[in-house]
């Protein structure tokens, strides 16, 4: 379960970070979770949760941001929301020339208190 250990890294970096500008705690965090980026966003955030205790984050709102994937045809260049990698296109069942959304994973923004 890699949730656990990149629960840890977001939680060190924003530690880090908020250290740099001498913040003594987090009011909201949000993290964008692209649907192909190979995290699992509910086990993500559980792992999060259990471990803000004792940290800057721990009175924080953690909001998550959702990104959908989306590839173009590498036939028809028809763009299209895929779910899965492996996802072909609707209109012609090709795999993606490219996969252009749904590959991210990172901290979006902080507010600070």
């Amino acid at each position: 379960m890699h949730e656990l250990s990149l629960a840890m890294e977001v939680i060190e970096l924003v530690q880090r970070e908020a250290r740099k500008s001498n913040v003594s705690a987090i009011h909201e965090i949000e993290i964008e979770v692209g649907s192909l980026c190979g995290v699992e966003a509910d086990a993500f955030l559980s792992a999060l949760e259990l471990l803000v205790k004792n940290t800057l984050l721990e009175e924080a709102i953690i909001k998550m941001v959702h990104t959908p994937g989306t590839g173009k045809c590498s036939a028809c260049s028809v763009e299209f929301e895929m779910k899965h990698r492996l996802d072909t296109c609707p209109e012609c069942n090709c795999f993606p020339a490219e996969i252009s959304g749904g590959q991210e994973f990172r901290v979006l923004s902080l507010v600070t208190v």
